[in-house]
């Protein structure tokens, strides 16, 4: 978990454009905290100041992700690691999946975790990151 606040870029996938939404607050926490925030939301142009893209897969070649933040059901997720493999294949990226607080899917997870991808899961980024950081 620590390795993985390590990271630079974090692609948001669910990311709200609802200031009320914790899909929203997180990620905007982030930010003010130095990371850069990709969005990823198929019903939003922009989110945080910030392109949004419709899928993880369709973020441009040149952003690398390091992580990417989870804010969809947990029945979502194995699309969402499928995604990731497809990423971390074609452009190599992809190191961590977060998991947001309340998300969980150990079979998706395991799936991740075989493929290198460091996974931590039902955890809140930012509260983790108030922790360690």
């Amino acid at each position: 978990m620590d390795a993985l606040l390590d990271a630079e870029t974090v692609a948001v996938v669910g990311c709200s454009r609802t200031p009320e939404k914790a899909a929203h607050r997180i990620p905007k926490y982030l930010q003010e905290n130095g990371y850069r925030i990709v969005p990823v939301n198929p019903s939003a142009d922009t989110i945080l100041d910030e392109p949004a893209y419709d899928s993880l897969t369709e973020v441009p070649r040149d952003i690398t992700i390091d992580v990417v933040d989870v804010f969809r059901p947990s029945e979502a997720v194995p699309g969402v690691v499928d995604d990731v493999l497809e990423r971390r294949e074609v452009v190599g990226d992809v190191d961590g999946l977060w998991l947001q607080l309340g998300i969980r899917n150990d079979d998706a997870a395991e799936r991740a975790a075989a493929a290198g991808v460091a996974v931590v899961q039902d955890r809140c980024m930012k509260v983790e990151h108030e922790r360690l950081r």
